[in-house]
């Protein structure tokens, strides 16, 4: 790592063609996310609080995704830095998956690079996921950006040009009052698990060290983590190449589309993916990638109206 105008910037050679906006796509929580950027060069920013305080992240492809270029700045960008390849999928091993039919085939020949990248960050997945839980995505991704503009704050370095946040501190979460999470579209039983969450922080981002299923089992310990939030959580924190989203709107229906022609519950996707245990939510990530899913027919779901604060924006 070296030192640059104040920022702090690694070369990155992927083992294989990278490419960003697929790897860290899932980062992202819809378009107006504060906390991700891309510029007009191509340039994946996000502010990111690390355990050594927050960090601007500026990621640059090179020679056809051969070559990464990285940036940071603030007080978490060597941590930050020191993620890059686990973050790119450094770490993620398709060795022993078996697509085993042919429409996996197919998606695993158009996307061989694919990769599962790991941020090794629980609370950053665990808050958006947690607004996220039975809610359209419109209402989700703008609660979100009303919490980390309200309550977050500018990222380091250039963040501020870029209007470029980093999600708030677990202190700054405990203290947001009942009736404000209510003006960001967030009902208490939500607010409710991520005030929880947030007492407990530094023990939730110590599960990074364990197993995904260890890593599971406590977090769904907390009262209202399912196994829709767990999945959304390993799949960001760990990589977790067997995490699927169980109790989503579109993913069973979208899986046994595109493998049979017909849509899915939660319990035929399940007995469907068994035989890719303990790889099941690569046959996800693949559909994904090649944009396999059911047509979408019929008018989208409206948010709900009823909460006190009808705004959707800060």
């Amino acid at each position: 790592m070296t030192g640059t105008g104040g920022a702090r910037t690694l070369v990155h050679h992927p083992a294989t063609p990278c490419s960003l906006r697929q790897v860290l796509g899932l980062h992202r929580r819809g378009g107006g996310d504060p906390t991700y950027r891309v510029d007009g060069a191509g340039r994946h920013w996000r502010g990111i609080r690390t355990p050594e305080g927050p960090a601007t992240l500026a990621l640059e492809p090179r020679a056809g995704g051969t070559e990464v270029r990285a940036a940071a700045w603030g007080p978490g960008a060597d941590w930050v830095l020191g993620s890059v390849p686990d973050l790119l999928g450094a770490s993620d091993d398709w060795s022993g998956f078996e697509p085993r039919h042919p429409v996996l085939a197919d998606a695993l020949r158009r996307h061989p690079h694919l990769r599962l990248g790991r941020t090794g960050l629980l609370l950053e997945a665990l808050v958006p996921a947690v607004i996220e839980q039975k809610v359209t995505g419109q209402e989700a991704f703008a609660g979100f950006r009303m919490l980390v503009r309200r309550h977050g704050e500018p990222a380091p370095g250039p963040g501020p040009a870029l209007d470029l946040w980093v999600q708030p501190t677990p202190e700054r979460l405990r203290a947001v009052p009942s009736w404000g999470w209510l003006q960001m579209h967030v009902d208490p039983a939500r607010s409710r698990v991520v005030v929880t969450a947030a007492r407990v922080a530094d023990t939730l981002e110590r599960l990074v060290a364990l197993a995904p299923e260890e890593a599971e089992r406590r977090l769904r310990s907390i009262p209202g983590i399912g196994v829709w939030t767990s999945a959304e959580v390993r799949q960001r924190t760990f990589g977790d190449p067997d995490a699927v989203s169980f109790g989503d709107y579109h993913v069973a229906k979208d899986v046994g589309w595109a493998l049979t022609g017909e849509p899915f519950d939660d319990e035929q996707m399940a007995a469907y993916l068994e035989p890719w245990r303990p790889q099941r939510g690569r046959v996800v990530a693949l559909l994904a990638a090649s944009r396999l899913h059911r047509p979408r027919h019929g008018a989208r779901m409206a948010p709900r109206t009823h909460l006190p604060s009808r705004t959707t924006r800060p």
